[in-house]
C-alpha cells in the first residue's frame, strides 16, 4: 500500500480548480490500488508566514525549548513527518500573480530544514527527501506553459530537487478563464494526462 500526501493551497478550497485536479488524481489512483491518504489544505490551515520566533525555536536545543517554542517547532516537524512518510506527493498548484500561493511558500519554508531535509556538503547541497514521486497539478486562468512567464514551474522544479525530489511530473490545466470551451478542453486534456501518468508510473 502506497502512502499518498496531497497538498492543496487554493484560496477557493474544494471549489478551486487545482483542488479539483488533485481530487481527480486521487480518485483515479484509488481505482488502481489501495492507498493510505493524507490530505492537507494549507489555506484552510491558515499556515502563517515563517517568522524569527519560529526559526529560533528550531535552533534551540529540544531540551531547552520553552512551551511556546515546543509548539512552534512541532508545526514544522509535523509537516516534515507527513512528507517523509509519503511515497507519492500530489500538489495542487494554482497560479497567483505568476507565482505559488503564499501559504505554499510557507509550507516550503517549514519543510526545507538544514540538516533534516537537506544538507550542505563539499560538493554542494544534498537533498535528503529521496525516493518519492511528485505530481504537480497546475491550474491557470491564462496560458503560460513553456513561456518565460511560467516562473512557477521553474521554481517548483528547483525547490523540490533541492530537497531531493527529482521525479516530478506536471499536469497543466490552462486557459481556464478564457471561456467555457477553453476550460472544458483544458480539463479534458488534464484528465487524459492524469490517466496516462497513473497507468505508466503508479499502477
Amino acid at each position: 500500500m502506497k502512502n499518498v500526501l496531497v497538498i492543496n493551497s487554493s484560496l477557493n478550497g474544494a471549489d478551486g480548480k487545482s483542488h479539483q485536479l488533485t481530487d481527480k488524481f486521487v480518485q483515479q489512483l484509488q481505482q488502481k490500488k489501495p492507498i493510505q491518504l493524507v490530505q492537507r489544505d494549507l489555506s484552510e490551515d491558515a499556515l502563517p508566514h515563517l517568522d524569527g520566533a519560529e526559526m529560533q525555536a528550531w535552533m534551540t536545543d529540544a531540551q531547552q525549548r520553552t512551551p511556546e517554542q515546543k509548539e512552534l517547532a512541532q508545526r514544522s516537524q509535523q509537516l516534515i513527518d507527513e512528507l517523509k512518510q509519503s511515497d507519492i506527493l500530489v500538489i495542487g498548484m494554482p497560479m497567483y500573480n505568476f507565482g505559488v500561493p503564499s501559504v505554499f511558500k510557507a509550507w516550503i519554508d517549514r519543510i526545507a530544514r538544514a540538516g533534516i531535509t537537506f544538507r550542505y556538503t563539499e560538493q554542494g547541497p544534498q537533498g535528503l527527501i529521496e525516493g518519492k514521486k511528485v505530481y504537480v497539478l497546475a491550474a491557470r486562468g491564462g496560458i503560460y506553459q513553456g513561456t518565460e512567464r511560467d516562473t512557477q514551474t521553474h521554481y517548483l522544479k528547483n525547490v523540490l530537487a533541492f530537497l531531493g525530489m527529482t521525479e516530478v511530473e506536471f499536469v497543466y490545466a490552462e486557459g481556464l478563464a478564457m471561456g467555457e470551451e477553453s476550460a472544458q478542453k483544458s480539463f479534458a486534456n488534464a484528465d487524459e494526462k492524469i490517466f496516462e501518468l497513473i497507468e505508466k508510473h503508479v499502477a
